[in-house]
């Protein structure tokens, strides 16, 4: 008995800092998302700053000086103009800025010192999926219900796949890169995916394709979880166990929208594919 206290304490010994951030970090996202572009955009640039600093502070480096500086001021240089739809002109200042991060990081540390490529791929990491909530958000007409119906879909996966990979175990996702995910996780983030993406989609348009809405919160489920494991192998690279520690039971920002970071482009995508207007499940 005592050892299968210890076993289920070990298990589920993060759940009550997890909810206690989840219940104060949740309601604040949702109202930046429902009150609108701005508030959002407010929301998003002090992300964005918190993740470069994280980033900066991964590769070993400060942020109060170059190169570590460069992270973020191209990043937030980037969304700047993706605020005012310079989309295009925003993706080429990220290309541009990973470029010349990698040259001054090159210059400053090294010729070919490894962490100069490291601190430069933070600019694509961060900024492209920076810009692509920006334009999610700043869509007048399907913005509110495609940004949430992406946040909720990514928390539901997130959730989802924690509980499920809990209770039910079973054989390892991918041992080599996270060994604690498994199948029954991701299985069950999928799940929990097309679940809540169902109720949220249907609360905006009641008789939208339940099919539509499924395939859709599936892949951004599924770009979530890769998402989550490209999070993981990050970490692995840097040999740290979180971004930082400030989130209690989630460690660090990145550590916490590493989802978002890989499921909003592809959201992002998919919205510019339908049109301006368009929730990302209306297909007809």
């Amino acid at each position: 008995m005592t050892d299968t206290r210890a076993a289920a304490a070990k298990r589920w010994g993060d759940l009550r800092k997890r909810a206690l951030s989840a219940a104060i970090l949740g309601p604040a996202a949702v109202a930046c998302i429902w009150l609108g572009a701005e508030p959002f955009t407010a929301m998003l640039a002090l992300a964005v700053a918190v993740l470069a600093w994280e980033w900066v502070h991964l590769c070993g480096r400060k942020i109060r000086a170059l190169p570590g500086l460069a992270v973020p001021l191209v990043v937030l240089a980037a969304g700047a103009l993706a605020v005012l739809d310079l989309h295009l002109a925003a993706l080429g200042l990220l290309l541009a800025g990973f470029v010349a991060t990698w040259a001054v990081a090159r210059h400053l540390l090294g010729a070919i010192e490894q962490p100069a490529w490291r601190l430069a791929a933070g600019v694509l990491y961060i900024g492209v999926a920076g810009i692509a909530l920006i334009a999610l958000r700043h869509d007048t007409e399907a913005g509110r219900a495609n940004v949430l119906f992406l946040f909720l879909v990514v928390w539901a996966s997130d959730i989802g796949a924690y509980m499920a990979g809990r209770l039910l175990g079973g054989p390892k996702l991918a041992p080599a890169i996270s060994p604690n995910k498994t199948w029954s996780g991701a299985l069950g983030g999928l799940g929990a995916a097309v679940l809540v993406g169902g109720a949220t989609a249907l609360a905006f348009t009641p008789h939208a394709s339940f099919i539509a809405i499924a395939a859709v919160a599936t892949l951004l489920g599924m770009a979530s979880q890769a998402g989550d494991l490209l999070e993981s192998a990050i970490k692995r690279h840097f040999h740290v166990k979180d971004t930082s520690s400030l989130i209690p039971g989630h460690g660090g920002l990145l550590d916490r929208l590493d989802g978002v970071l890989a499921a909003a482009p592809v959201a992002a995508l998919a919205a510019l594919a339908l049109g301006y207007g368009r929730v990302l499940w209306n297909w007809g």
